[in-house]
């Protein structure tokens, strides 16, 4: 338990600076700016990708997504927008914690451009502070992720959304590692 709180408070610093600094740059360069906050939280289920998982996962954690300076219009009121997303928090699985920190550089945006409703794919790494969780091993600290999903505003800056997440060593580390599968359900507050 004292891993999981170290892991916790890591995560809100992690997410704190980002945010100051993300802030200050959004400013300067008056292209680039925080998008939104999504507290998310989720559970494995059974594995729709790679071998089958030999234990129950469930994470949490706090997940920032940042607007980058381009967009396209698709037709009247749609638009198509890249995004960057990072997020810390704890995955659990086999009675252990273990803190996961993300980035995904590319997060390609489809949707309203009023925010009803738009769905999303990403691609990027997860560093985990351990990858081991009793009978499966996820391979090594660096881990691919890959998620897609919907989201939907329905009360002014709030939301929710939901997305699949998959962590995966892609046989890096050998063809005995198990990846993970992830259903993650967000309250989301928009900024803009």
């Amino acid at each position: 338990m004292r891993h999981a709180a170290l892991c916790v408070r890591l995560c809100q610093v992690l997410i704190i600076g980002l945010s100051i600094v993300l802030t200050t740059a959004s400013i300067q360069a008056g292209e680039v700016r925080l998008d939104s906050l999504v507290l998310r939280g989720g559970l494995s289920g059974s594995s729709v990708i790679g071998a089958e998982q030999n234990n129950d996962f469930s994470q949490i954690d706090l997940a920032v997504t940042v607007r980058l300076p381009w967009e396209w219009q698709v037709g009247s009121g749609w638009v198509l927008r890249p995004r960057l997303l990072t997020s810390g928090g704890v995955l659990r699985g086999a009675d252990e914690t273990n803190g996961v920190f993300t980035l995904l550089p590319i997060d390609v945006m489809f949707g309203r451009k009023d925010g009803l409703f738009s769905v999303d794919m990403g691609v990027g790494g997860a560093l985990l502070t351990d990858y081991k969780f009793d009978g499966q091993n996820l391979g090594g600290p660096f881990q691919f992720v890959w998620t897609f999903g919907a989201t939907s505003r329905f009360a002014g800056p709030l939301g929710g959304g939901y997305h699949f997440q998959h962590y995966s060593d892609a046989t890096m580390y050998g063809h005995d590692s198990r990846g993970v599968d992830l259903h993650l359900f967000e309250l989301i507050y928009w900024f803009d």
